[in-house]
């Protein structure tokens, strides 16, 4: 029988053995009433400090960004718990450590000790045979679950996983909460920086909240090497120069294959479909500033151009292939402007879903009523055979009549008179209304006894 390895007695070791580790690190919060934000969790009277008082743990998936607290308050109530904790990184822990942590839980519940609670960090990144393997000991009580992910649960954790856990939505940090921890890592001089004796510039602080875009743990490490700048220049003061240097070059949130990605350019189509230039230029200029691929955003466009302009103005497809093709054409970092001018022509050009709706319809109908036939007078006719057998009698060439209209059923038989396409009164679109009006009316003319008649089934 494997030897059981003993947890650790705190996951918050004292700060004097810890001063060689990042400055978040050293400052993580060791009880509830240090978390900065969060207060839908933590404000008195909420969930988490329920869950502490009670200390009856259940099975939580913490999710949110980077720096909002999840790993933190994760430990914080596997310890309040008393119940044993084994702590598991995913992006390094095989099915060996998995194995490891449940053959201890299980050693730990036949010698009477406690239950066990296994910390996963980055759950996101097991695959769902891992999660299989993991799920029976969760369902079965001998272990407790605790994950943090930065990704959507519902794309990423496995179902079964997923409704045995509460999930628990972190938000990112605001500016006089991450204003708050700057202050205290500056002042604590048994873990922070308060021994070097800096102050920050109120600039200085503009520019490190900026930076830090939400993520607690992105201000600290930046106000760690912005304080050992200003150290090293034997200043008192952070100034702003020293966060420019120690930021270098601000990494917004983004990942190319998962839920920002989609948040994103959810945004920039609506800000389109909504006619919002300015809108859809600042989603826009974000995704290429994390480094979206731009013809990603420019076959979006293109669909766009199809789906909710349509014919209200025949020239948005044609201006959004030719932004696909000049982006492609000229690359980076210039591709960015034709991608405006596109941006802009898409946004303020007049919408119609109408092409988009009548596909719709018309594919249900394809998918429903089976292969109706063809009928006879539309059917070509290449052999005399194929002529003695009707096709193509009675087809009534357009051209012959004025106007090149013709009172003629073009659709099988069971959907005769069934409408897909129905132009708006919007941009292009009203003289395609008019013109299909009239074609009707000189239709009805001819087939009197057909308008109004509901589709034959």
């Amino acid at each position: 029988m494997a030897r059981t390895k003993t947890p650790q007695k705190s996951l918050f070791p004292d700060a004097s053995a810890r001063l060689d580790r990042p400055l978040a690190d050293r400052m993580r919060p060791t009880s509830l009433d240090e978390v900065v934000g969060q207060p839908h969790l933590v404000g008195q009277g909420k969930l988490l400090r329920r869950v502490i008082q009670a200390r009856s743990l259940p099975s939580l998936i913490f999710w949110g960004p980077p720096g909002s607290g999840k790993t933190t308050l994760a430990l914080l109530l596997a310890e309040a718990s008393g119940m044993a904790v084994q702590r598991l990184a995913a992006v390094s822990a095989g099915v060996a450590e998995l194995r490891e942590a449940v053959e201890g839980a299980r050693e730990r519940l036949a010698a009477g000790a406690q239950r066990t609670v296994v910390f996963i960090d980055e759950i996101h990144r097991w695959n769902r045979a891992q999660q299989d393997a993991f799920l029976p000991h969760v369902e079965n009580g001998l272990i407790t679950l605790i994950g943090a992910t930065t990704e959507n649960p519902s794309f990423h954790v496995i179902a079964p996983l997923l409704s045995r856990s509460r999930v628990l939505v972190l938000q990112p940090l605001g500016e006089r909460e991450l204003a708050a921890l700057v202050e205290r890592a500056l002042g604590d001089g048994d873990k922070g920086l308060g021994k070097l004796g800096l102050h920050l510039e109120a600039r200085a602080l503009e520019t490190l909240i900026r930076a830090a875009d939400g993520d607690a743990r992105r201000a600290l490490n930046t106000l760690e090497v912005a304080a050992m700048l200003a150290h090293q220049a034997g200043r008192n003061a952070i100034v702003r120069d020293d966060l420019e240097q120690a930021v270098q070059r601000r990494m917004l949130l983004y990942d190319r294959a998962g839920e920002e990605h989609y948040n994103l350019i959810s945004a920039f189509i609506k800000s389109l479909r909504g006619s919002d230039p300015d809108a859809a230029l600042y989603w826009m200029t974000r995704m290429l500033e994390a480094g979206e691929e731009p013809l990603f955003i420019a076959r979006r466009m293109v669909i766009f151009a199809a789906e909710d302009i349509g014919n209200a103005d025949p020239q948005a497809l044609a201006m959004a292939n030719a932004v696909k093709e000049a982006a492609e054409f000229v690359g980076l970092p210039e591709c960015a402007i034709p991608l405006a001018q596109g941006t802009t022509y898409l946004a303020t050009a007049p919408k119609s879903n109408a092409s988009y709706r009548a596909l719709l319809a018309a594919r249900e109908d394809a998918r429903t009523q089976g292969a109706l036939p063809v009928p006879l007078h539309l059917r070509n006719a290449p052999t005399e055979l194929m002529q003695e057998l009707g096709y193509g009698a009675g087809y009534q060439y357009p051209h012959d009549f004025p106007d090149a209209a013709v009172a003629q059923d073009f659709l099988p038989e069971r959907l005769r008179n069934r409408r897909y396409y129905e132009p708006t009164d919007r941009g292009y679109e009203l003289v395609v209304r008019r013109r299909m009006a009239a074609h009707r009316r000189h239709a009805a003319g001819s087939q009197s006894d057909r308008v109004g008649k509901e589709p034959r089934d």
